[in-house]
């Protein structure tokens, strides 16, 4: 492995360098401040973003700062190790796994709390770390050469990399839409099908234009966008901070804030991640809302189903209502792969027959070999991240954990739900990870029965890969696109996960020095969805009358889950804005305070776009503003972080009345 400190050196085919000191250094800068970010909010609500176009759009913006800026293929290798770097929370389990397991009770889980330190969470996280990175380039050649599966995202953030860089429309069947258009994946999977010359020339002038304004608008303005909005974000969460109530504003009266959690959060962030998502993903999120906690809580509760306070995850409606989002995400997750294992299976069976009489398939792979990454690597690789992944499970959580058997079973199944997992996100651009953890706890609960502190961990091991492969592929789609090479973006994947072992464990132990996690700052959702989930598999008892709730929600998002499916088949243009189940679920994990201000973002998204925009550059400013929101509060946090480790205290609780705001002394 050569790293190029001159980018002059070492050229690629197209005269282009590529694996560059200064890629790889803009890399990790953008993926240092995506892992804070991402374990900030992962631990407020649960949810992770990729941020892989954004990262090209940071690196592109940082790179005109440079005498010479990066070629397309060196912001490939910035976008790859900063996703391969933001993503480890996730993957190690920071926002789910780890908390999960510092809530166990040992009289009903048969094991006390447990509770790593910073030694303890290096371990686990290089045990999980590599495993998914060495499992990518064997799945890229099935899934992004032979069948040439879309990965919208990926093709997405392709098509923005070569608007900015003035290269010709990356070949692909999807239609070319410039700047943030392209995000709005639910729509893209529909052909393009041009008949006359005419309409080719007309649309390629169209498409110049567009290019030429985005380039302009991007390079005049994008550092002041981003700027002011982070500076704007994180001023604000600096305020929240000395002043509770501006992230703890009681909307709808003091009373429903107190008792029912109704309260909205103004946060910046929020927003950002709203328009982000876009307003059907967050139209989805907040109808989950209102079942959640306008219907059902209130249900529970006088109902007396869930007699505790409403915020306690034992005894009150928000434990109640998690069982029901359990369900759905289930469910959804179950129906979604249902064609992806049809598919998997139906080539399989093809493949099997034709192997007897057909002659060898010719290796459809643009690379050269020395562009590729070998196959003894990538044997090598796997074998050794899967013994030293045991090794380190077993150093770190002892036989009373998981047997090193189990481990080694928990990866084989990670490797076969990682290709599950892979094949939706590039056919439908969603990775259903939580469902696949779901399965492999499943299993376990029949492998290693009873054992609560195992089964947490078998899946956390398998959505892990499945997770990591995911990521990584998306990335790779895009690469091959721009033509980039693959063995330079694995280069990349190995540091990236390499440095963030070291940054997310730190990061992770100073947020449990500092705060109760879980908690009132950091609730930790995902956590109790674990948790919950293998303590049903382990003595089988749910809340009073969650089973028929839980069925019934189940049973609708099957249907809606197949109704989304046979509609996207069928390329009906009102498929996206069938709900979301996955997406309706989190309305039900997270308070209205955190659905509400994504709603806002979901509304400011849906308004621009068809009331300002009028050019692709304005598009992609769009998308540099709400950038700059959420790394504004994800980057101020760690100074937030440092003054409650310091013993600096808020100023003031004026309008808070007690027992509104996060953590309240009141």
């Amino acid at each position: 492995m050569s790293l190029n400190s001159s980018r002059d050196s070492e050229p690629v085919q197209d005269g282009q360098p590529e694996f560059t000191l200064a890629a790889v250094t803009i890399g990790l800068l953008i993926g240092c401040l995506l892992c804070f970010t991402n374990l900030y909010f992962g631990l407020q609500t649960g949810w992770i973003s990729m941020m892989s176009l954004q990262s090209a759009l940071m690196g592109f913006l940082v790179s005109k700062m440079l005498p010479t800026p990066l070629s397309p293929q060196e912001i490939i290798v910035v976008q790859t190790t900063a996703v391969a770097t933001g993503t480890m929370p996730l993957a190690a389990g920071f926002v789910g796994i780890l908390p999960a397991l510092g809530l166990l009770d040992e009289e009903q889980d048969g094991s006390p709390p447990i509770y790593l330190s910073w030694a303890a969470a290096v371990g686990w996280s290089c045990s999980i770390a590599f495993f998914g990175v060495f499992m990518s380039p064997p799945i890229r050649k099935q899934v992004i050469i032979e069948e040439q599966l879309p990965f919208p995202s990926g093709t997405a953030t392709a098509q923005l990399i070569s608007v900015l860089h003035q290269l010709p429309p990356p070949e692909t069947s999807l239609r070319r839409r410039s700047g943030y258009r392209a995000l709005d994946t639910e729509d893209i999977a529909s052909h393009t099908n041009l008949i006359d010359g005419v309409s080719i020339v007309t649309q390629d002038g169209v498409d110049a234009m567009e290019g030429a304004d985005e380039r302009e608008l991007v390079q005049k303005e994008g550092w002041a966008d981003l700027i002011y909005s982070f500076l704007a974000s994180g001023l604000m969460t600096l305020a929240a901070y000395f002043f509770p109530i501006v992230f703890s504003v009681p909307l709808f009266g003091k009373y429903l804030a107190r008792e029912w959690l109704w309260s909205f959060t103004p946060s910046l962030s929020y927003v950002g991640q709203g328009i982000i998502m876009g307003f059907p993903t967050t139209l989805s999120m907040n109808l989950g809302m209102l079942v959640g906690w306008g219907i059902l809580s209130p249900l529970s509760k006088h109902a007396g189903w869930a007699p505790g306070p409403v915020g306690d995850m034992s005894t009150g409606a928000r434990g109640w209502i998690l069982w029901i989002s359990l369900a759905i995400m289930s469910a959804d997750s179950f129906v979604s792969l249902l064609p992806v294992v049809q598919s998997s299976i139906a080539k399989m069976v093809l493949s099997v027959q034709k192997a007897g009489d057909a002659p060898p398939e010719a290796d459809n792979d643009v690379e050269t070999p020395d562009r590729l990454v070998p196959t003894r690597w990538v044997l090598s690789g796997l074998a050794t991240s899967v013994i030293v992944g045991t090794l380190l499970v077993w150093m770190v959580f002892g036989d009373e954990g998981i047997k090193p058997w189990a481990t080694l079973i928990g990866f084989a199944i990670g490797g076969l739900l990682s290709i599950l997992g892979v094949r939706a996100l590039g056919e439908t651009d969603l990775n259903p990870v939580s469902g696949l953890g779901k399965i492999s706890q499943l299993l376990f609960a029949w492998i290693q029965p009873g054992n609560v502190v195992a089964n947490i961990i078998a899946g956390g091991v398998a959505e892990a890969g499945a997770q990591q492969a995911g990521d990584l592929m998306q990335d790779l789609k895009t690469g091959h696109l721009i033509h980039a090479s693959p063995r330079a973006q694995f280069y990349g994947q190995l540091i990236g996960s390499s440095l963030s072992i070291i940054v997310s464990a730190s990061a992770y132990t100073l947020y449990q020095r500092a705060y109760s996690i879980p908690g009132p700052s950091f609730p930790a959702p995902t956590a109790y969805v674990w948790l919950s989930l293998a303590r049903l598999l382990r003595n089988g008892q749910l809340p009073e009358n969650t089973s028929y709730f839980m069925l019934l929600f189940a049973l609708l998002f099957s249907v809606i889950a197949s109704f989304k499916l046979m509609a996207v088949q069928r390329g009906w243009p009102y498929t996206r804005w069938i709900p979301s189940g996955v997406a309706f679920a989190i309305g039900f994990l997270n308070t209205p305070s955190f659905s509400l201000a994504r709603f806002v973002g979901g509304l400011i998204e849906y308004w621009y776009h068809r009331s300002v925009a009028k050019t692709g550059g304005e598009d992609i400013r769009l998308i540099v503003i709400a950038s700059g929101f959420v790394l504004g509060e994800g980057v101020v946090s760690i100074v937030s972080l440092i003054l409650r480790t310091w013993g600096v205290g808020v100023a003031s609780c004026w309008g808070c009345g007690g027992g509104i705001c996060a953590g309240c002394p009141a």
